[in-house]
């Protein structure tokens, strides 16, 4: 039987990080620590798969920028353009992984399975939970059931969607979850069970490509505004002076939006900038917000998270779609 061939994509993150001693697991910094270190504990992926490798880049994932987004993608779509090429895995840090993951999500042309990794603990710290991580995304990426879903998230033995997983504890090792949904399915030592799918189109399915950036390779500004009690207008008009063309509000409750907020909004849609109503809740859909919010251009991000609108909504700006009804159809489509 003939080996599957994987390439593995690193990136840089805790995954790749040493600490001081083996009982740290916070504060940690990356260094040089090779991806093969952690390789050279996994000597039976030899008998199962063909690896090449690709650097991409070597940053703490709180660093990640969109240039890195974008030759990532350049490189993970050359890969799966391969013929010989049966998946990739992604090795990431954890801070921005959802991110990074939902924007690959999107913007793929493939059908073959693309897992993204990391770890909460440095490769250094007592149960580093790097390593298991590592070899259960191959183990996915090997999986004939992997194909068509999409970019995977898998650690902590989840599977989770790039569309619905998202981090939600500072430092713990279960921190990745799909809060809304749940999560797509499990890794047992060698054993792949799936018993979800993502019933939102994604890679072949969307208009996003990175062919929408070979002559111009830069992103829309878009800002996220986070609200909270005394909240005003200032931060609306500041982004907008500094050129955001699209401000991701994070409201309160079911994103509602403070009544002297909303003047911002108002000055900012009639500037041409366009407005996600989001929620700083973690959990439950953003949508049906008042008439006046409505009428004032916020599009509503359903049950998608602020950081997660804003990578959408850069990619629509990027394609050029502007039209608050057309953004709206989007928001809740994908």
């Amino acid at each position: 039987m003939s080996k599957k061939k994987v390439i593995l994509m690193s990136t840089g993150g805790t995954i790749v990080s040493s600490g001081e001693s083996a009982t740290q697991t916070t504060g940690y910094r990356l260094g040089e620590l090779s991806i093969n270190a952690l390789l050279d504990q996994l000597p039976d992926l030899k008998d199962k798969i063909e690896l090449e490798q690709e650097a991409v880049s070597h940053v703490d994932s709180s660093s990640m920028t969109s240039d890195i987004w974008l030759k990532l993608a350049r490189s993970v779509q050359r890969a799966v353009d391969r013929e010989d090429v049966d998946a990739v895995v992604i090795t990431h840090g954890t801070d921005t992984m959802e991110e990074t993951a939902y924007f690959l999500h999107l913007i793929l042309k493939t059908e073959k399975p693309v897992v993204i990794t990391g770890a909460m603990r440095p490769a250094t710290a007592l149960s580093s939970d790097g390593i298991l991580n590592l070899y259960n995304a191959f183990q996915v990426a090997l999986n004939d059931e992997s194909k068509g879903q999409g970019v995977l998230m898998v650690l902590n033995n989840t599977i989770g969607s790039a569309r619905f997983s998202t981090k939600t504890n500072t430092t713990n090792v279960a921190t990745f979850s799909g809060l809304n949904t749940g999560d797509l399915g499990s890794v047992i030592d060698n054993a792949v069970m799936y018993f979800n799918r993502s019933t939102r189109p994604h890679t072949l399915a969307t208009p996003f490509s990175v062919h929408d950036f070979d002559e111009d390779e830069s992103f829309p500004r878009v800002d996220i505004l986070i609200s909270h009690a005394d909240d005003d207008d200032k931060l609306f008009d500041a982004a907008v002076a500094i050129g955001a063309k699209g401000i991701v509000f994070a409201g309160l409750g079911n994103g509602c939006v403070p009544q002297k907020v909303l003047p911002g909004v108002i000055r900012a849609n009639a500037a041409g900038v366009r407005v996600i109503r989001s929620s700083r809740v973690f959990t439950g859909p953003v949508f049906n917000g008042l008439s006046e919010w409505e009428e004032a251009g916020m599009i509503s991000a359903w049950n998608l998270s602020a950081a997660k609108s804003r990578v959408l909504l850069q990619l629509a700006l990027k394609k050029g779609i502007t039209d608050v009804e057309t953004l709206r159809e989007m928001f809740e489509r994908y």
